[in-house]
């Protein structure tokens, strides 16, 4: 990864939600391209989606990522991380892991711990692995939880508890991840939940 000094070439990406008409993105711009100006970065695009914070098929998120993958730019500067992600912390953290492998950085502007530029980048990724992983382990809590419960209630019934598992290789799965796919998206397409995608990548197997 590069140092922040060496960071010239900047993407900014801003998004608001179509459903809220008290939002502007030119708010946002506006002190992304000034705080560019004061560091004598270059802004080479500015991706802009007027969408849900909560899919990752946003045509400029979409464009954004395409364009770090040939390394277009140094670094991504966002205003907050819920303007570049609503997913959820697993799924936010796999898109940051995303363009760390592209070795592009990323910049929060309201979240200065947010920032892969300087010499805390690989403590950032860390902590917000160790939040994801206890969301996880929050989700399967719950989910364990409301089994034990449908399987109580089934029994008590006397109504057949449980469906065939689907039978997925976290091959597919991580295919999917890689094409910027979200554990949603990923268990719509094959057939499992949210939480199975996202135990199967993180375990591997």
């Amino acid at each position: 990864m590069e140092s922040e000094t060496a960071v010239k070439r900047v993407a900014l990406y801003s998004r608001v939600s179509t459903n809220c008409g008290r939002q502007d993105v030119e708010n946002q711009l506006a002190q992304l391209r000034e705080f560019c100006q004061r560091q004598d970065w270059t802004i080479v695009h500015e991706y802009i989606d007027h969408a849900s914070g909560k899919r990752s098929d946003r045509a400029a998120f979409t464009a954004m990522f395409e364009a770090a993958s040939r390394r277009e730019f140094d670094c991504l500067l966002f205003w907050s991380l819920d303007r570049l992600s609503r997913e959820g912390v697993y799924e936010t953290l796999q898109h940051l892991k995303r363009l760390n492998s592209y070795s592009v950085n990323f910049k929060s502007f309201t979240e200065q711990y947010l920032d892969s530029c300087g010499m805390f980048r690989d403590a950032v990724i860390s902590i917000l692995a160790t939040i994801a992983k206890q969301e996880r382990v929050r989700i399967s809590e719950r989910v364990t939880a409301g089994l034990r419960r449908a399987k109580r209630e089934g029994t008590r019934s006397g109504l057949p508890f449980g469906r065939p598992k689907a039978v997925v290789s976290v091959t597919q799965m991580r295919k999917l991840a890689e094409k910027g796919l979200s554990a949603v998206e990923i268990g719509e397409r094959l057939g499992v939940s949210r939480m199975t995608v996202a135990r199967r990548l993180a375990a591997g197997v």
